[in-house]
């Protein structure tokens, strides 16, 4: 498989990105990817809650393989940014979802621990799964693809809280033997544990939420991937929500006074 050359560039330009703090605002469709990167955002990554709400399915491997790869390739097309996916537990053919995702134009993915069971692959086998996307990335010409390791361990609050830092930072290591670029630590935003988790052997992305510390604390803890997950496209959605309850309501429609004019998002796509 031959990779074009301005894929090669994104996935370099994404690790250079990521040699410092990135800060990734999540995006679920082309359109809140071209608002993302025309507000600044110098690379589109994805929720994968997001995007299967977008195309009529759940969360948690709810959309197909098929389904999530040409929503990524419709993403890629809306932005000139490198784009990260996030491709949940690999869609079964670990393979055949990064050779997919390279195809459509994804320079980095996610690729997560967790079953749909609640339960981890123990570190062994996820280590071989990691093994097994970054070989595929080889093969399929993009050997430069950035590969986020996410683990579940606080997020499921998997075994005793007080073995949870050396059950990530195990992983970790095995992760980054196997080839990953980064580890992800939805559900731990204690300061103190990121920034023994950062002294690690990988680059840590945490997931903030409302109410968690502010991006500037993330980054003074070592943390050098910051996302948000599930927040903007909830939202989003929450917008939607609140509109039709007035519009419906009330007969009025004050929720829709500081929208994005029609001309300034139309004006993001080619006709």
């Amino acid at each position: 498989m031959t990779v074009d050359a301005k894929v090669t560039e994104k996935a370099l330009r994404l690790r250079e990105l990521g040699a410092s703090t990135l800060v990734l605002p999540n995006a679920w469709d082309a359109g809140s990817a071209a608002v993302i990167a025309a507000a600044g955002a110098p690379v589109i990554a994805t929720t994968s809650g997001g995007v299967a709400w977008s195309v009529g399915r759940s969360d948690g491997q709810g959309a197909t393989r098929e389904e999530m790869v040409a929503a990524a390739a419709r993403i890629v097309a809306a932005v000139d940014v490198p784009v990260t996916f996030d491709a949940e537990g690999g869609y079964g053919d670990i393979t055949a979802t990064v050779t997919g995702l390279i195809g459509a134009g994804v320079v980095g993915i996610n690729l997560e621990d967790s079953k749909a069971d609640g339960t981890l692959h123990p570190v062994e086998e996820q280590a071989a799964r990691i093994a097994e996307a970054r070989a595929a990335s080889v093969a399929a010409g993009l050997p430069e693809l950035v590969i986020n390791a996410r683990t579940d361990v606080y997020l499921f609050g998997i075994g005793e809280e007080s073995g949870r830092l050396a059950d990530v930072e195990a992983r970790a290591a095995a992760y980054a033997e196997a080839g990953a670029d980064s580890i992800f630590v939805p559900g731990l935003l204690d300061l103190d544990t990121l920034a023994q988790l950062a002294a690690g052997p990988l680059p840590v992305n945490a997931m903030a939420v409302p109410g968690g510390p502010a991006v500037a604390d993330l980054v003074k803890a070592g943390v050098r991937r910051i996302s948000v997950g599930t927040g903007v496209a909830q939202a989003a959605y929450t917008a939607a929500r609140k509109a039709t309850l007035e519009l419906l309501g009330e007969g009025t429609y004050t929720s829709l006074d500081d929208a994005l004019d029609y001309g300034t998002l139309n004006g993001l796509f080619p006709r």
